[in-house]
């Protein structure tokens, strides 16, 4: 019977602990969105019902466009529109990711100051996930420089609760 309790116990602290990782992640996500607002591509390029047929590259340019000269010519009349939209949504991407790895950073300290063992891993993991969660999110529109750094500050928080958890 007590292997059955200890059994049970351990699979509850797992569970306990998974939970409040996933959570912790849920909780920044959404406390995040919710402080800062993501740009809206419709704000940016508002959708019409009538869409211009802009047949020569002065009419394109003067409304913001890119005009293609194949064929006929083509113009996408929302080029520059969407190049402020991405501009915008880079620069909200950013902010996200130095949110979510100062809560991760914070987390992994908070887990390593944590007495109870189910709290310590829990934060410990949460901002582990966090830091993930950041990094994939950032990574592709990141420049060296920045993944370096997003590396260093992993790296350097990881080594720093070992030292002083296990030294």
């Amino acid at each position: 019977m007590e292997r059955n309790t200890t059994h049970h116990s351990r699979l509850m602290k797992w569970s306990l602990t998974i939970g409040i990782v996933i959570v912790m992640n849920l909780f920044f996500n959404y406390a995040i969105s919710l402080v800062y607002k993501s740009p809206e591509y419709n704000n940016y390029i508002p959708q019409s019902q009538i869409v211009p047929n802009i047949k020569n590259e002065q009419d394109c340019i003067a409304v913001g466009g890119q005009w293609s000269a194949y064929d006929e010519g083509y113009c996408d009349p929302t080029f520059t529109k969407q190049q402020e939209y991405q501009a915008a949504q880079k620069q909200y991407d950013r902010t996200v990711f130095i949110a979510l790895v100062v809560l991760g950073v914070l987390s992994i300290v908070a887990g390593s100051l944590l007495v109870n063992i189910v709290l310590s891993v829990a934060f410990s993991w949460g901002g582990v996930l966090s830091l993930f969660i950041a990094s994939v999110r950032y990574w592709s529109d990141a420049n060296s420089l920045i993944k370096v750094f997003i590396l260093a500050i992993a790296l350097g928080t990881l080594i720093w609760v070992a030292i002083k958890k296990f030294a």
